[in-house]
């Protein structure tokens, strides 16, 4: 994709995250990104950090629960080398065990400071109870134990089964020539790129969504003591699912989530559910939630709302801090902006104002070139073709009160929303 600014941005998407996990592997996805840049048939780890960096661009790596992206960030005369050390790193690494087995450490001190985060590690412990124990739902991370019995063999056994040309896009954003990309990319793959088949696409029966129904809750409210969180014990969450979750956390601070299962990327009503989102708990201060609980009542620092889509499933939640005797007084209210959402459509004014203000973060955040650039490369990945911001203007201006209406229905009934709380 074609920019006028000297600094080029690329890098390669590949399809495999901490949902493709098998049992006993949860966190081997992020513990291979880790791994990644240890050492090639070409390179030392020295070599590799050192690549980009003495010619002042950047390399770095991300996981997420469907996919791993390496990247990197260069003035546009330094693609050939950006293009070869990602080519490199990802298809020919030979994750050194001398070298893994200090990593190792690393990875499980970013767990423990994670853990060590209850606004943070909420997030991951409420999507283990939306998913009921699907991969989906344990953490990217990992546990301690579990990586620090990955090794060299484990990392290959991942890598080999996903790490392939036809299972990857390689993405690039700059002012280059595209039979110039074409050619280097072509240069480095023949050198040495001997294919084998790629992953089978993930199959229907490993979705969570296999019932095709949205999750229905069981009800009941659960007292988890701190027992349940000695070490690496995280079974506990796989047997909650839809119910309302209390974990005693001994933190000063109470800190809240309230959600449910949504809708995947590919479905229509994901764009109504987008909207509704950010008229709830958005990133501006005027957002309902922000607006009621801390401008008006003074109850919480922060106060928010998400919603994450997968292939074939999502998740909504709205999350918040409060004293710990504020929770229900909060919950009570947080319930009344969404029964007011599903009592009434709303009106043509609220809608045109909500659409303007989403489109116009939207052009905002489209200006962070290489966050545009990331998000380009997995349009492609998941999708097979890039978004268009136009096509994305419009279907929002296409948006009905009506839509809205039936979305906040589906998704804020109380009989399908699952609560968290640490206190």
């Amino acid at each position: 994709m074609p920019s006028s600014s000297p600094v080029v941005y690329c890098g390669y998407c590949i399809r495999a995250g901490s949902r493709d996990e098998r049992p006993g592997e949860e966190g081997l996805a992020h513990f291979c990104e880790h791994a990644t840049f240890k050492g090639t048939e070409r390179r030392r780890s020295w070599n590799v950090l050192n690549c980009l960096e003495s010619v002042g661009g950047d390399l770095n790596a991300f996981t997420t629960k469907e996919d791993t992206t390496y990247h990197a960030a260069v003035l546009k005369q330094d693609i050939s080398r950006a293009i070869d050390i990602l080519t490199d790193i990802v298809f020919h690494s030979t994750y050194p065990q001398g070298e893994i087995d200090k990593e190792v450490e690393v990875i499980c001190d970013e767990i423990e400071s994670y853990n060590d985060t209850p606004s943070e590690l909420i997030y991951d412990e409420f999507e283990n109870l939306v998913f009921d124990g699907h991969p989906l739902g344990h953490a990217i991370l990992g546990t301690t134990t579990n990586v620090r019995g990955f090794d060299t063999k484990k990392a290959h056994e991942f890598t080999n089964r996903f790490y392939k040309p036809r299972n990857s896009v390689f993405f690039v954003y700059g002012d280059l020539s595209f039979k110039r990309i074409i050619n280097k990319l072509c240069a480095v793959h023949q050198a040495k790129m001997v294919e084998t088949a790629g992953p089978k696409a993930r199959a229907d029966d490993a979705s969570p969504e296999k019932d095709k129904g949205l999750h229905t809750g069981r009800g009941g409210i659960q007292d988890i003591g701190n027992d349940a969180h000695d070490g690496d014990k995280h079974v506990w969450l796989d047997k909650l699912a839809g119910q309302k979750t209390i974990v005693r956390k001994g933190t000063h601070q109470a800190h809240v989530m309230v959600g449910s299962r949504a809708y995947d990327i590919y479905d229509r009503r994901r764009m109504a559910l987008y909207l509704l989102n950010n008229m709830i708990g958005g990133p501006g201060m005027n957002t309902r939630l922000n607006l009621i609980l801390r401008e008006h009542h003074g109850l919480v620092y922060t106060v928010e709302s998400s919603m994450v889509s997968y292939g074939d499933t999502g998740v909504w939640c709205t999350y918040f801090g409060c004293d710990p005797h504020d929770v229900d007084r909060c919950l009570r209210l947080v319930r009344r902006e969404l029964d007011g959402f599903m009592q009434n459509p709303i009106s043509p004014t609220r809608l045109n104002a909500a659409k303007k203000q989403l489109k116009g973060q939207i052009g905002v955040a489209c200006d962070n070139r290489e966050s545009f650039a990331l998000d380009f490369g997995k349009s492609f990945l998941h999708y097979g073709w890039e978004k268009d911001i136009n096509q994305l203007y419009k279907n929002i201006d296409e948006l009905t009160a009506d839509n809205l209406h039936e979305v906040a229905n589906d998704i804020f009934n109380e009989s399908r929303l699952t609560t968290l709380i640490y206190k």
